[in-house]
């Protein structure tokens, strides 16, 4: 459905800010604004107004914090918040503007500002995966998944790491504008449409980079054996530990179990041949490891949030193609 009236989208930003959370975000609601003239307007806002500096030592230029007619609250994150004690008054204008706002958002780190406010007690919430403990161990009474591309719960939108930002900002326009739109910004943008939020942070775990010799030849080992069974005995013997040592070693490295590691190896090599859409699911399934496409599926919506057929589908759509 589409308002009548442009919909306020405010960032909230402070010194240390992520650029990439607020820019992210801000351009892929831009190009909404272009695809459908009057449905945003925008505003930066910071508790003391004008030039605020980010990480990157780039300032925006911000009005000082108001509670005006906002409709969704975004709030960039900063890598230092775990570290440093939040401000009052940031807290205190969080609070507020999410108490009045239909929706509010953070970005990454921007979460922590969330709980520290109150927001996210009770509720499920996501952030950068490699902070996501210390965002668990910090505020007890939020139920992190560290893991999730971004989460809603109960009009509290939480987002991963930077790009996530774009993710969760497509969500939002496909609320807004429908689905139809959401498509069509994100090709202007050159993003993948989309992934869902139940998605897990796939790229964080892509380049396993162990700081072990062992447990780095185990994982070459397992990429270039995938349509094997790999069994944790094998894989112990390829690291010349026993099964308890070389368990143990495994997760102290890579903080996954070998049979978690080895199927998200196996959807590594799985996804492009499924989206390329040129080998049927059976063979793609066989030639990866999963051993059937029942199995593969089975992982795909675990990780993805979609089966194989529906991120072939998805691309096809937004390509312009039958499905």
């Amino acid at each position: 459905m589409i308002s009548d009236t442009p919909r306020h989208i405010a960032f909230f930003v402070y010194p240390g800010f992520v650029l990439l959370d607020v820019s992210g975000p801000l351009e892929a609601f831009a190009t909404a604004e272009q695809v459908v003239p009057g449905s945003y307007r925008f505003s930066v806002l910071s508790t003391e107004g004008g030039a605020v500096p980010s990480s990157a030592g780039v300032s925006l230029l911000s009005e000082r914090a108001h509670l005006g007619a906002i409709d969704t609250l975004v709030v960039a994150g900063d890598v230092g918040l775990v570290e440093r004690q939040i401000g009052r008054d940031k807290i205190d204008f969080i609070r507020a503007a999410a108490a009045r706002a239909r929706r509010t958002v953070s970005v990454c780190m921007g979460a922590f500002i969330f709980a520290a406010s109150g927001l996210l007690d009770g509720r499920k919430a996501t952030t950068h995966w490699l902070f996501a403990p210390r965002m668990q161990e910090m505020f007890p009474s939020v139920r992190v998944e560290g893991d999730r591309i971004f989460l809603n719960d109960g009009g509290i939108w939480t987002s991963a790491g930077m790009t996530a930002g774009i993710d969760v900002a497509l969500a939002l326009i496909e609320e807004d504008l429908g689905a139809a739109v959401a498509r069509k910004v994100a090709r202007m943008m050159v993003v993948y449409y989309r992934r869902p939020g139940g998605q897990l942070q796939y790229s964080s775990l892509l380049d396993l980079d162990p700081g072990s010799d062992r447990i780095r030849r185990v994982l070459s080992f397992a990429r270039e054996h995938l349509a094997r069974p790999l069994t944790v005995e094998e894989l112990a013997e390829v690291a010349h530990l026993s099964v308890r040592q070389f368990s143990r070693a495994f997760v102290a490295a890579t903080g996954l179990t070998p049979a978690k590691a080895v199927e998200r190896l196996r959807l590594d090599a799985a996804r492009p041949l499924v989206e390329e859409g040129g080998e049927s699911f059976e063979t793609i399934a066989r030639a990866v490891g999963f051993m059937d496409e029942d199995r593969m599926r089975e992982s795909f919506i675990r990780a993805f949030g979609q089966s194989p057929r529906a991120v072939r589908n998805s691309l096809r759509a937004a390509d312009g193609a039958p499905a």
